[in-house]
C-alpha cells in the first residue's frame, strides 16, 4: 500500500507540530510547511526522521502564490503526489476593535487566511482530482470556533476570514466530491498554542478557560486526534463536515 503524503502548512508550531507529529505517527510521509521559524520546522521533521518515519521542510509563505507553486514542486519532487493537505497556516494580529482596524491590515490577514488556503487548495486538487490522473486524496481546513462566535472586541476580521474559510469548505467539498476529494474542517477554539501571543495575550486561554463548560483550554493534539481522523479511511463518506472542539463553547 502507498503511503499517504500530506503537506500540513504552517506545520512547525501548535496544532500543526502536533498534526505533523501525529499523521507520521500513522505512517504519512509529511511535508512541513512554514514561512518564518526554520529551526522549528527542522526541529519537527528531525524528530519525525528519529522515530522512523520521513518528513521535509519547506518553507514558504502562502500569501505569495508563486513560493505556494514553489512549496508543491518540491513535495512533487521529494516526496511524490500529495494524497492528504491540512490548510493550517494561519495569522492572528493584535487585539482590536473595529474602530482600530484599517484596510492594510485586513489585506495581510486575508492574504494569508484566506487566499493562501485557496491556493494551497488549487494546487492540491490539480494533483488529487479524477480528471488530472489523481488518485483522490482529503483537504482539511483549520478554521476556529472564531467563525462561529465572532470574537467581538478582539479579533472580529480573524473571526471573518475564519468564516470564510467554512463557506470554502462547504463548497469546494461539493465541487470536488465526484473527483475522489473530500474537504472537511476543523473549528478549534481556546486551544493552548503560541499563537495567542501573537494577538498579545499569551494567557488568554487561561483567562478565559473558567467560561467554557468543559472548564478547561484545548491542547493541540486533542485537535491534531480530529485531523488525522478526517484525513483517515475512517472517515470515508465525511464530506462538507465539521467537527468543533471548543470545549463545549
Amino acid at each position: 500500500m502507498q503511503k499517504k503524503i500530506t503537506l500540513i502548512t504552517g506545520g512547525d508550531r501548535g496544532i500543526g507540530r502536533a498534526t505533523a507529529l501525529c499523521l507520521a505517527n500513522k505512517g504519512h510521509k509529511i511535508c512541513v510547511g512554514y514561512r518564518t521559524r526554520e529551526d522549528c520546522a527542522h526541529e519537527v521533521v528531525e524528530k519525525i526522521k528519529h522515530y522512523g518515519g520521513e518528513a521535509i521542510a519547506v518553507q514558504a509563505d502562502i500569501s505569495q502564490e508563486e513560493q505556494v507553486l514553489e512549496l508543491f514542486k518540491r513535495i512533487d519532487k521529494e516526496l511524490g503526489t500529495i494524497s492528504g493537505l491540512v490548510n493550517n497556516a494561519g495569522m492572528l494580529l493584535p487585539q482590536a476593535s473595529i474602530e482600530q482596524i484599517n484596510t492594510q491590515r485586513l489585506t495581510t490577514l486575508f492574504a494569508t487566511n484566506v487566499s493562501g488556503s485557496f491556493i494551497c487548495a488549487r494546487e492540491a486538487v490539480k494533483r488529487m482530482a479524477h480528471r488530472h490522473g489523481g488518485k483522490g486524496g482529503v483537504i482539511v481546513n483549520v478554521s476556529s470556533a472564531a467563525s462561529r462566535l465572532g470574537s467581538p472586541h478582539e479579533y472580529v476580521d480573524y473571526a471573518s476570514s475564519k468564516g470564510a474559510i467554512d463557506t470554502f469548505t462547504i463548497g469546494l467539498s461539493l465541487e470536488v466530491a465526484s473527483q475522489g476529494i473530500r474537504v472537511n474542517a476543523v473549528r478549534p477554539g481556546f486551544i493552548y498554542t503560541d499563537m495567542h501571543a501573537d494577538g498579545g495575550e499569551a494567557t488568554r486561554v487561561d483567562r478565559v478557560k473558567d467560561s467554557l463548560p468543559m472548564k478547561r483550554g484545548g491542547q493541540p493534539e486533542e485537535v491534531a486526534q480530529a485531523i488525522a481522523w478526517l484525513l483517515s479511511d475512517e472517515a470515508s463518506y465525511v464530506t462538507g463536515s465539521f467537527i468543533d472542539l471548543a470545549g463545549g463553547k
